[in-house]
């Protein structure tokens, strides 16, 4: 199975950004939680979820497994991913801009 595109959840995102080094389990959810400014905090039954479906999907594979510590990495197709949801949010960023100018026209 591979990813099908579309927006991703927050998760998942968040989840991408933080393999661009390769991570395991507790130090991905401390990564997470850093890359977001402390906005996310993943607890381990969503990030365990969210790995499993994305190694399914081939944006993640293990890199290293050592006793119960399973380290995991982004792949070149959730480097792509990462990058097509990045463009995808930008571009909702500037739809947004109309806010702002309607705005600046009520002052």
């Amino acid at each position: 199975m591979t990813y099908s595109g579309g927006p991703m959840t927050e998760a998942m995102y968040y989840v991408l950004l933080a393999l661009v080094n390769p991570n395991h389990g507790y130090q991905l959810m401390h990564s997470i939680s850093e890359v977001s400014n402390e906005r996310i905090k993943m607890g381990p039954g969503t990030l365990y979820g969210v790995l499993s479906r994305m190694e399914k999907d081939g944006l993640i594979s293990l890199a290293e497994v050592d006793g119960r510590r399973k380290t995991y990495e982004i792949t070149q197709e959730g480097k792509v991913a990462l990058r097509t949801e990045y463009n995808r949010l930008k571009s909702q960023i500037a739809d947004g801009k109309m806010i702002e100018e309607g705005e600046n026209e009520n002052e």
